[in-house]
């Protein structure tokens, strides 16, 4: 049975509101020092900043022990083969890996395509000792959810172990959400119960990669069903941000353009129940850690006038005391 979780932050959330802008390195660092809640840092940085990481590391005690980019295939896969080397440089044991829709010739990406991928990067991987984890996202392959078991199974009967970074915000946020179910083509599948996307329901979609046992890596970023589009920023078609955020914790009067309801996080904390139940029992242990991610793009929190760092040191907080629940009774 699994007795250790890691807690992390993505250096892109360890800053405060919008208007206060983004901290150098080694101040980010700092701030997550002082907060005393964080285990490590989860950040591939760019070539001209690897040397910074590494100082800040060393002097804060905090390693990078996660990172992550994402890739167009046809494109990006040298890129993929030189952040792995970035990763190894810097100690990471996994590395997230976003693979985008469409591919550079402009044609969706197949099944086939992300399994050949999947299976090349798997190996460069281990010959660097990292381990590239598949995610769950928009604007990515799997935002269709139904190809993620496709891809798994297909792996798996290859005889690699299929690893997947699961960010579930991009799953709550789509229930009761008709229009966000249109993108990827699922309302069909939700609407006759096929998919099904309410942690609390039986053989819900999360529930299926979690008992699979492919989770390794976990990006934990709050969002609600049905959850308010982002009206703090206007994107480049004009319209407010898709929303696949939520304040953890309850901001200050102005600093949130939506109403805040606590009960409304349930969904998305029973996720984070279930995966944390399942690596309580996991003799394996599969999960190596959960990287808060409260970030400022457009379709998360630009424009935010609440705290993004501070948003993450509540999670933590909250999944350590229920970590703690969960492996004392398991």
């Amino acid at each position: 049975m699994a007795t250790e979780l890691l807690f992390g932050v993505q250096t892109n959330g360890i800053r405060h509101a919008e208007a206060d802008g983004m901290p150098d390195i080694d101040t980010r660092f700092r701030m997550v020092k002082e907060a005393g809640v964080h285990d490590y840092i989860d950040k591939t940085p760019d070539p001209h900043e690897i040397e910074e990481f590494e100082a800040a590391s060393e002097k804060y005690g905090l390693p990078v022990r996660a990172g992550g980019w994402f890739y167009t295939l046809g494109r990006d896969e040298a890129l993929f083969a030189q952040n792995i080397q970035t990763a190894e440089r810097l100690g990471s044991l996994v590395h997230n890996t976003q693979i985008l829709t469409n591919h550079a010739d402009g044609h969706p990406v197949t099944n086939d395509e992300v399994i050949a991928t999947y299976l090349n990067f798997a190996e460069i991987g281990d010959k660097h000792g990292v381990t590239p984890c598949f995610e769950v996202h928009v604007n990515m392959w799997s935002e269709d959810f139904r190809r993620v078991a496709e891809v798994g199974q297909a792996v798996e009967a290859r005889g690699v172990p299929f690893n997947m970074t699961l960010d579930h915000s991009h799953v709550i946020f789509k229930i009761d959400n008709p229009a966000e179910q249109e993108v990827g083509d699922i309302r069909g599948d939700v609407e006759s119960g096929k998919l099904i996307l309410d942690p609390f329901k039986d053989g819900n979609v999360s529930d299926q990669w979690i008992d699979a046992g492919w989770i390794k890596h976990c990006h934990a970023r709050a969002a609600i069903p049905n959850n308010p589009k982002n009206l703090d920023t206007v994107t480049d078609a004009g319209k407010p941000g898709r929303g696949i955020q939520y304040p953890f914790k309850q901001p200050e009067p102005g600093q949130y353009h939506s109403e805040w309801q606590e009960e409304a996080l349930e969904p998305w904390k029973e996720t984070i129940r279930s995966l944390m139940r399942h690596h309580a029992a996991d003799p394996k242990g599969q999960l190596g850690q959960i990287s808060t991610e409260f970030i400022p793009g457009p379709d998360y929190g630009q424009g935010c006038k609440y705290s993004l760092f501070e948003q993450s040191v509540a999670c933590v907080q909250w999944m350590r005391e229920t970590w703690i629940d969960i492996s004392e009774a398991a």
